[in-house]
């Protein structure tokens, strides 16, 4: 199975640089977790609004056979969520996100091979 994943969230600007910082140097401990549950083609893009304002757009591919046991391992990683106790004050929620979601979920309306 193959499935595509959008998410996106904000970033606080005060912390921009130190974001890019840590994404310039993934853990490999983190890549390697990302791999082992599954994840594929994974990218996450910058993009500065007009208002000044920063969003990141995150793109991945699923290709295993149970997302939520996935998740739920790479949550439960140690590593992982060192990882994401760093990463999350340089991010800002969309308020509009679903409850228990961090990044929000984007519906997919087009897709070409």
């Amino acid at each position: 199975m193959r499935k595509r994943y959008g998410l996106v969230i904000g970033v606080r600007e005060e912390k921009l640089d130190e974001y890019k910082r840590l994404h310039a140097a993934v853990w490999p401990e983190v890549l390697a977790m990302i791999k082992a549950c599954n994840i594929e083609n994974y990218s996450i893009f910058l993009r500065r609004m007009p208002d000044g304002s920063h969003y990141l757009f995150s793109y991945f591919e699923y290709t295993g056979d149970d997302y939520e046991a996935d998740m739920a391992r790479m949550a439960a990683d140690p590593v992982t969520r060192d990882w994401w106790a760093r990463c999350k004050p340089c991010q800002l929620p969309l308020e509009d996100r679903a409850e228990n979601e961090w990044w929000a979920a984007m519906d997919e309306v087009f897709h070409c091979d």
